[in-house]
């Protein structure tokens, strides 16, 4: 197949569908991939071509504010809505523009997209290759009987829950007005009418769906799509060099704790300050990380069982580690899950509450409920996982389901099983397109 892939430029969204574009050009496909620049040489190296964004905002995921002025001092749910609208939304219909572009160009036989890149869920429905979206973040598809998703709130229990949620959605629906007319504007630049669906499922396929994640990390949902299927985790980011101090690890005799803010929102303050003067006096060593590679120092002195580093190579950490504290990015997440590490959750923004509040319902971690921990609810937090045998063996059992969802194999197999155009016939653009 001719397969075109759109990412938008984070990182926690490039490293799953990275390891899907490596797994699909050693199958024979031939692969393009349109993304940020910053990441150019990722998809090169796994084989595809790659189409920066040229009408859509390339952005430095590291400074957003410099591109998106709009979402300066958002932080929590003004944060996720500022994010929503401009970044997600009002950049799409530059990115459809460069889709369209490049379809007239050379067409593709299938589309695969993130589910957050709504440009590609434009184009989609202006040209005539089958869909495909990958869910990269905690599956956030409506459904009719779950409370709105990125809140971080459980589905309530009994006809007052119930009530409750029905009472949600409907005041997620006043909320998020603004929203759905940005989608609306957006896809009114792109040369389309009102959106079909809800701008919370804008960028699901009704082909496909590949979730990231498993069941048991998804709140039971009566109307599942058949389309849907979960699929493990889809890998991170490979080649991360060890750090110097990496010797320290492999042979330490203390339990290794692992502390790390993700690769967005920075600031150690928030996170990495008060985890590491709670875990300052315990019997443990603690493998932080800044988020950015090579920033292998905090800008404050650190206790003497700290070890820092800008990344670490998590396929080798992980399973040495025994409890990891984290604001709750999903792919790593995804990964301390796989390799049965319990989790110590600090979500504050984006999609980081709904993450931390789906880990400590499936009983894998405790949710602390805010993005800004101080030491002593992090240190109590510690010691109880640690003397709890049942958030380590709740851990293991969701890694043993992540890894019954096939990952990037079987993601690979559902994707060829779409059928596509007969690759000896050059499909035609849709009218309009």
């Amino acid at each position: 197949m001719r397969v075109l892939v759109a990412v938008l430029p984070f990182a926690g969204h490039v490293a799953p569908m990275q390891a899907l574009v490596r797994e699909l050009t050693a199958r024979g496909h031939d692969v393009r991939v349109y993304t940020g620049s910053a990441y150019r040489s990722r998809f090169e190296d796994a084989g595809a071509s790659v189409l920066v964004w040229r009408m859509a905002p390339d952005f430095d995921e590291h400074a957003l504010e410099r591109t998106f002025p709009q979402l300066r001092g958002k932080k929590g749910p003004r944060q996720l809505l500022a994010n929503v609208e401009h970044l997600f939304i009002r950049s799409a219909a530059g990115q459809a523009q460069d889709l369209l572009a490049e379809w007239r160009s050379e067409p593709w036989d299938m589309l695969l997209s993130e589910t957050t890149s709504v440009g590609a869920a434009l184009a989609a429905e202006r040209t005539t290759a089958p869909w495909v979206s990958v869910a990269i973040t905690p599956l956030s598809l409506p459904s009719t009987a779950l409370p709105p998703s990125g809140l971080g709130i459980r589905p309530g229990r009994g006809p007052v829950g119930r009530f409750r949620d029905r009472a949600l959605r409907v005041v997620s629906r006043a909320l998020t007005r603004r929203l759905r007319t940005a989608l609306d504007e957006t896809r009114a630049t792109a040369g389309l009418g009102p959106s079909p669906v809800p701008f919370e499922a804008a960028g699901f396929s009704p082909t496909l769906i590949l979730a990231t994640g498993s069941r048991s990390l998804d709140y039971r949902r009566p109307d599942p799509p058949p389309h849907l299927h979960y699929v493990g985790t889809l890998g991170v980011f490979a080649g991360t060099p060890h750090p110097q101090w990496w010797a320290e690890v492999e042979h330490a005799t203390a339990p290794v704790v692992h502390v790390t803010q993700g690769t967005q929102n920075l600031n150690p303050d928030d996170l990495l300050r008060p985890a590491l003067e709670a875990l300052a006096d315990e019997p443990v060593l603690v493998v932080a990380s800044s988020g950015v590679a090579g920033h292998d120092r905090l800008p404050f002195p650190v206790p003497e069982n700290v070890r820092v580093a800008g990344l670490l190579p998590h396929a080798e950490l992980l399973p040495r580690t025994s409890v990891m504290i984290t604001n709750g990015g999903w792919g790593g997440t995804l990964a301390a899950l796989s390799s049965g590490v319990p989790l110590i959750l600090a979500g504050g923004d984006l999609d980081k509450p709904e993450v931390a509040a789906r880990v400590g319902w499936s009983g894998a971690g405790i949710d602390l409920r805010t993005g800004t921990p101080d030491a002593r609810q992090i240190s109590a937090a510690f010691r109880r996982i640690r003397s709890d045998p049942s958030f380590r063996a709740a851990a293991k059992a969701v890694g043993r389901e992540l890894g019954e969802g096939g990952g990037v194999p079987r993601a690979v197999d559902l994707i060829e099983q779409v059928e596509t155009p007969d690759p000896g016939e050059s499909p035609s653009a849709a009218s309009g397109a």
